[in-house]
C-alpha cells in the first residue's frame, strides 16, 4: 500500500476503532459514574471520569485519522500524517487535568472525613470494566499493527492502563467492604497518578516528533549500514531522520565516484531507497543527495559554470586550436571546486599520436589562468557510416 490509498485504508481502519472503543467507553463511563455514585465508591467515580476521558481520546482519535487520510495539498505538501501527532498532545493535556481533577477530589475527600462504605455492585462493574478495556486493548493493538498507528498503539495502552486502574478500584472497593474506608479514597489516587504518567509519556513522545527528534540511534546503525552495503557508495554523510505520524523520514547524502553517469548515479539512489525499505520498513520517506565529493569539507562548487556557458567560454578560447567545432561529447566533472573536463572529437581531427597529444597539451594550457577549470582528457570518436546516427554531439 502507498501514497493517498494507503493513508485512505489507515484512516478507515482508524475511524472504525474509534467508534467501537467510543460507544465502549460511553457505556463504561455511565456505568462507574452512576454505580460509583449510587454505592458511594469515590474510586468508581474517579474510574467512571477516566472513561469519559477515554471517550473524548476516541473522539480526538476519530477526528485525527480523518484528516491525516487526506492526500497531500498545496497548504499541506508533506500530507497531513501530524494531525495524530498534534491529537496526541492533545490527547496527553487532557489526561493531565483529569488525573489532576481526580487526585485533588480524593485529597477533598479524605479531609471531608465523610468516608462512606460503598456497595458490593461497585465491584462487579470494576471487573466488568477490567474484561472490557482489556478487550478493547487487544482490538486496538491489532488494529496498530496492521497499519502500523503509533497513534492507536497510545490509544491500546490507554485502554489497558484504564484496565489496570480498574484493578486498582477493585482493590480499593474491596479493603473499603472490609472496613478500611480510606482504602477507596487512596485507589482513587492511585488512578489519578497512573493518568498522569500515561499523559506524560504520551504528551513527552508527541513532542519530540513535533521538534522532529531524530530516530533512535539503533535504527540509524541499521539504515547506516544498509546504505554502505551497497555497491558504489564511498561514504555517506550529513544523515538526518526524524517521524511524522507512522512515516519515518530520512534525508542522506552519499558519496560516490564522480566519474559515473548520472543514470548510474541515480540508480545507485533508487537502489538505496528500495534496500530500506525492504529491509526495515516499507513506510518511509526516503531523500537521497548524490554527492561526487563530501561537500561538508571540499571546495563547493556552487559558483561554477553551468554547461551552456563553459561551452561558449571554450569556443571563445579554443576558437584557433582547431577542430572544436568536431567535438562529439563533453563530459563536465565538478570536483573539488573546479571543473574537469572529458571531451571527444571526431576521429577527423586525429592525425597521430604526437599530435594528439600536443593538441591536449595545447588545450591544458589555454585554460591556465580559467581559475574554474581543472584537468583535460582527450579521445577521439571514430565510427562508420552505420553507426554516425547513434553518436550525435552532446553539445545541443
Amino acid at each position: 500500500m502507498h501514497g493517498g490509498h494507503h493513508h485512505q485504508i489507515r484512516g478507515k481502519v482508524a475511524r472504525k476503532v474509534a467508534i467501537v472503543s467510543g460507544i465502549a467507553n460511553l457505556i463504561l463511563a455511565l456505568l462507574k459514574t452512576i454505580i460509583g455514585y449510587l454505592a458511594q465508591s469515590q474510586a468508581l467515580i474517579a474510574d467512571g471520569l477516566h472513561s469519559f476521558s477515554d471517550l473524548a481520546s476516541d473522539v480526538i482519535v476519530w477526528f485525527a485519522a480523518l484528516k491525516a487520510s487526506e492526500a497531500p495539498d498545496n497548504g499541506h505538501p508533506y500530507g497531513h500524517q501530524r494531525f495524530e501527532t498534534a491529537a496526541t498532545l492533545v490527547l496527553a493535556a487532557l489526561l493531565l487535568l483529569v488525573g489532576f481533577g481526580i487526585i485533588w477530589d480524593a485529597i477533598e475527600h479524605f479531609f471531608s472525613h465523610n468516608e462512606g462504605k460503598p456497595d458490593a455492585i461497585a465491584l462487579y462493574i470494576a471487573v466488568l470494566s477490567i474484561i472490557v478495556k482489556e478487550a478493547l486493548y487487544w482490538y486496538t493493538i491489532l488494529a496498530a499493527r496492521q497499519i502500523h498507528s503509533d497513534m492507536l498503539k497510545a490509544n491500546a495502552w490507554h485502554h489497558r492502563s484504564d484496565a489496570i486502574s480498574s484493578i486498582i478500584v477493585f482493590i480499593g472497593v474491596g479493603g473499603a467492604l472490609m472496613d478500611i474506608t480510606w482504602l477507596d479514597g487512596a485507589a482513587a489516587i492511585g488512578v489519578g497518578l497512573m493518568i498522569g504518567h500515561i499523559a506524560w509519556q504520551l504528551g513527552r513522545s508527541a513532542l519530540d516528533e513535533l521538534v522532529d527528534s531524530a530516530l533512535p540511534e539503533a535504527e540509524i546503525k541499521i539504515i547506516r549500514e544498509q546504505i554502505l552495503n551497497i555497491d558504489g557508495v564511498r561514504s555517506i554523510h550529513l544523515l538526518r531522520t526524524r517521524r511524522s505520524a507512522n512515516i519515518a523520514h530520512i534525508d542522506v547524502h552519499v558519496l560516490v565516484s564522480p566519474k559515473i553517469s548520472v543514470s548510474e548515479g541515480h540508480m545507485i539512489g533508487s537502489t538505496i531507497e528500495w534496500q530500506l525499505k525492504q529491509n526495515i520498513d516499507d513506510n518511509m520517506d526516503i531523500t537521497v543527495h548524490i554527492d561526487s565529493e563530501d561537500d561538508e569539507i571540499n571546495p563547493t562548487c556552487q559558483n561554477l559554470p553551468l554547461r551552456s556557458q563553459v561551452i561558449e567560454k571554450l569556443k571563445t578560447i579554443w576558437a584557433d586550436l582547431g577542430c572544436i567545432e568536431k567535438m562529439k561529447s563533453l563530459d563536465l566533472h565538478y570536483y573539488n571546486g573546479k571543473i574537469d573536463l572529458t571531451i571527444a572529437f571526431d576521429g577527423a581531427c586525429y592525425q597521430n599520436k604526437d599530435h594528439a597529444k600536443k593538441h591536449q597539451q595545447l588545450m591544458q594550457q589555454s585554460l591556465q589562468n580559467q581559475a574554474e577549470f581543472g584537468k583535460v582528457v582527450v579521445s577521439y570518436h571514430f565510427s562508420d557510416i552505420t553507426n554516425d546516427l547513434k553518436n550525435q554531439s552532446h553539445l545541443d
